[in-house]
This record gives C-alpha cells, sequence and structure tokens, in this order.
C-alpha cells in the first residue's frame, strides 16, 4: 500500500461525521418534494454537473415524478486538489435547450465560482430559466457571487473541508455514504 493510500485511509478514519447516510437520504427526499412541486409542468432539462453532482443526481432522479431530458456537463476549478484555480470545461452541454427550463444539480454550493459560470453559460446560450440544485450549501462569507443562491438545498453545512456523496478529498471518498469533514481542515 502507498503513503498515499494510507494517508487517504487515515483521513476517513480521522474524519468528523457532520451528516450520516439517513440524514442525507431524508435531505434528498426534501429536495425531490420541492424539485417536484415546482417544476413538473416545466419539461426541464436536467444537467448533472461531473463529478460531484453525479451521486446526489442518482438519488434525486428516480424520485423526479415527471418527464424530463437528463444530460452532463463538466466544469471544475478544483482537479482532484483542496483549492481551486481557474474554471476548465471538461464537457459542455450537448443537450439543446434554448427556450426550455434547465435543472443544475451539483454537489455543493461553497463560493460558486463553478456553479456561476454554469449558470451563467446556460443563459447566454439561451435557457427559459436555470433552476440549481445542491445537496451541500456551505456556510461562509467567501461567495464570488453573494446573490447567488441555490433554489433548493439539501443541506446546510459549517465551513469545512468535506467529502462524500460525491463531494471528494484529493479524488477520493465521493463514495463516503455521509458527509465528513477532514480533520483539521
Amino acid at each position: 500500500m502507498s503513503a498515499d493510500l494510507a494517508h487517504i485511509r487515515q483521513v476517513m478514519a480521522q474524519a468528523d461525521c457532520l451528516y450520516t447516510e439517513a440524514q442525507v437520504e431524508a435531505a434528498i427526499d426534501q429536495v425531490a418534494s420541492a424539485i417536484n412541486g415546482q417544476l413538473a409542468d416545466c419539461n426541464p432539462v436536467v444537467f448533472c454537473v461531473m463529478n460531484g453532482g453525479l451521486i446526489f443526481s442518482g438519488k434525486l432522479l428516480p424520485k423526479l415524478s415527471f418527464p424530463l431530458e437528463l444530460s452532463y456537463l463538466h466544469a471544475t476549478r478544483y482537479r482532484n486538489e483542496t483549492s481551486g484555480g481557474e474554471l476548465f470545461w471538461k464537457a459542455k452541454p450537448e443537450i439543446s435547450f434554448i427556450d426550455r427550463d434547465v435543472l443544475i444539480i451539483d454537489d455543493i454550493l461553497d463560493e460558486g465560482h463553478t456553479l456561476g459560470a454554469i449558470i451563467d453559460f446556460c443563459r447566454h446560450a439561451g435557457a427559459r430559466a436555470v433552476h440549481t440544485a445542491v445537496l451541500i450549501d456551505k456556510d461562509h462569507q467567501r461567495k464570488a457571487r453573494p446573490d447567488l443562491k441555490a433554489d433548493y438545498v439539501g443541506l446546510p453545512c459549517i465551513d469545512r473541508y468535506i467529502f462524500g456523496y460525491g463531494m471528494d478529498y484529493k479524488g477520493y471518498w465521493r463514495n463516503a455514504p455521509g458527509i465528513y469533514a477532514v480533520k483539521g481542515l
């Protein structure tokens, strides 16, 4: 076992559980209920933001009880690091959403650089309306755009470096069954 993998395992062993799997699942149910109540008649195009939004999307989508078109996009600032840099598009949306409602599903609203850029992209490319659903909304004063709020939020979170349910620590632990904070970060 390499030293890096030992470190990754140690991070999980020492992490603080902020939300259990049951708490996260209950939050996803609440988000689904709100979306069902507001977007059922909109014929939305839904975009999963890769890679972080994958697990949240996978859990949320079967709970949406209306027809929708699904695709993905991939924009990142982290590239398996613990702090963000410049926005990098790995894959832009391939389904047309001109004059359509768009629902963007992502793992976290942290500083908002990535989500804000995705929203702007969709608006400029002709979306009628852009809605956002995030599993976690991190509570701090460093928002890039203080006016940026997600339409649907699963759980609030303290300002720590977190992982699980799609969020990673150096590329690992997206599969963690809960929301965890790295000890000391």
